[in-house]
């Protein structure tokens, strides 16, 4: 294994544009705090991708392990999950995102209008920020909650027969968070349109 690391000596470099990109998604949400009353985030988590994980990866798409196709080819190096409390913030904040002059969208997918077979749902943007790819991933709270469950169960060796049992209970649960998200989203517009305030 290469001592200098996958990234070689871009890591500091990865982690100040990591930070750069968070307070920017900080400056939309007080923006849209200022505009509704609301915080339309719960919480944000940022990382780069391990070493280890990037490794991984690489090897799985049979690319070289160089920083080249770390930082180049594969596009989640740095990734950055934003957990929003109502279905119309992700969209908000996507958009405020993709106004942002400096900000290239790569690619962008959206899970939550055509949810993927086994009921995940999120919203990804691949973005191009002073010469590097972010992955963000935004979501609601059940969204994330639900995704959170489906990973602890992809990775339990155990499972033995129930396992389709299992997949076919969380994509149950799944389509019942969506419901539920839709519904809250309602019971938000009306508030605002009884001319209640924001707590």
């Amino acid at each position: 294994m290469n001592a200098i690391g996958i990234y070689g000596n871009r890591l500091p470099e990865m982690e100040r544009v990591l930070e750069t990109l968070c307070t920017r998604i900080g400056e939309s949400r007080a923006r849209m705090k200022a505009q509704t009353g609301m915080d339309p985030v719960e919480h944000v988590l940022a990382r780069i991708k391990s070493e280890e994980s990037m490794r991984e990866k690489c090897r799985r798409k049979g690319l070289p392990e160089t920083a080249q196709s770390a930082l180049e080819v594969i596009h989640d190096a740095l990734g950055i999950r934003v957990v929003c409390a109502f279905l119309d913030d992700v969209y908000a904040l996507r958009n405020d995102l993709a106004r942002m002059s400096d900000v290239e969208i790569i690619n962008e997918k959206d899970y939550i209008r055509r949810a993927k077979p086994n009921g995940y749902r999120s919203y990804h943007m691949i973005l191009r920020f002073q010469g590097y790819f972010a992955e963000i991933q935004l979501r609601t709270i059940s969204m994330d909650t639900w995704a959170a469950l489906e990973h602890h169960m992809k990775y339990k060796k155990s499972l033995g027969g129930s396992a389709a049992l299992i997949e076919q209970e969380l994509k149950r649960c799944a389509d019942e968070l969506a419901s539920t998200d839709v519904t809250m989203q309602t019971i938000r517009n009306m508030i605002f349109e009884e001319g209640g305030e924001a707590q």
